[in-house]
């Protein structure tokens, strides 16, 4: 049968750097992935503590594994001076699986934070000005980019944009600029109101039909509607699994394109689709059509 990659991550959950009482819970809510934040989350005053407390932490992290979520970090500018210092504070210790970077703009801001932390860095390109998303198929083409994601709210201040429907086009960009350089699809902004739990499934189905997966979090509560958002239905998951079926029987009889009981032909692009789509369900326990 055709090879599908693994599912991506579906739930980021961000906690203040600042906030150690709050690392734990973090971890155990769920989330696929755990965001310390050292960028907006914490008040310039703050920002020293929270390095420290964010690089203790990491020193005492266990190896990953399918028992703890991801750890990443979203530092400041690397362009800035609390940006620069917390590349600092990286490097001198424990690596999370992963850093997030605000105001990419370039290949060169990835090079960057490179520079500072070592060969082997993931870095994960937040996009939050235009020339950002100018810039989006370079910056995904970095050796170094593990992934790209828009600063909507940036963006909004940038470009005057309103409603979550004006965030299409760029949100397409960025789809296609991680799809072409065989990046993950882009994880969706983090939706800021946290009790409009309606608004934040629509958005999320919207995404999702774009061609975007999974979104951070800014709450707990945030988290199950995310991933319901991306969970595959009862129809999908009846549909992936004729398809894997008629492809395995095809399969066994040297057939290219297959047909499917209702007289409809589907290749091998379709098939790596229903693929990707039962290991998807199965992952996040989408119970049986």
């Amino acid at each position: 049968m055709t090879a599908v990659p693994p599912p991506p991550l579906v739930t980021w959950l961000y906690v203040p750097g600042d906030r150690p009482d709050r690392f734990a819970k973090a971890m155990a809510s769920g989330a696929d992935a755990v965001i310390l934040d050292l960028e907006d989350a914490v008040l310039a005053p703050h920002k020293d503590t929270a390095r420290r407390e964010v690089a203790r932490f990491l020193a005492d992290l266990p190896p990953a594994g399918p028992d703890r979520p991801a750890v990443h970090v979203r530092v400041n500018a690397p362009r800035g001076a609390h940006g620069a210092r917390d590349l600092d504070a990286l490097a001198g210790g424990a690596r999370p699986d992963a850093v997030r970077v605000p105001k990419v703009e370039g290949p060169d801001d990835v090079d960057l934070v490179v520079g500072r932390l070592g060969a082997g860095t993931v870095v994960h390109c937040l996009l939050e000005s235009a020339r950002g998303v100018q810039n989006a198929a370079a910056v995904a083409a970095h050796p170094a980019a593990g992934a790209l994601a828009l600063g909507e709210a940036d963006l909004a201040a940038e470009m005057h944009l309103r409603g979550d429907a004006a965030y299409t086009w760029l949100r397409a960009q960025t789809v296609l600029a991680a799809a072409a350089a065989g990046l993950p699809s882009p994880a969706m902004s983090a939706y800021i109101d946290v009790r409009d739990t309606d608004g934040l499934a629509a958005s999320c189905a919207a995404g999702r039909d774009l061609g975007m997966f999974g979104r951070t979090a800014i709450h707990p509560r945030q988290l199950p509607v995310i991933r319901r958002a991306f969970t595959p239905g009862p129809d999908e998951v009846a549909r992936a699994r004729e398809i894997a079926a008629a492809a395995e029987d095809g399969a066994a009889d040297g057939a290219g394109a297959v047909a499917l009981p209702d007289g409809r032909f589907v290749d091998a692009p379709v098939v790596v689709s229903a693929l990707r789509t039962l290991a998807l369900a199965d992952r996040l326990g989408a119970g049986p059509a």
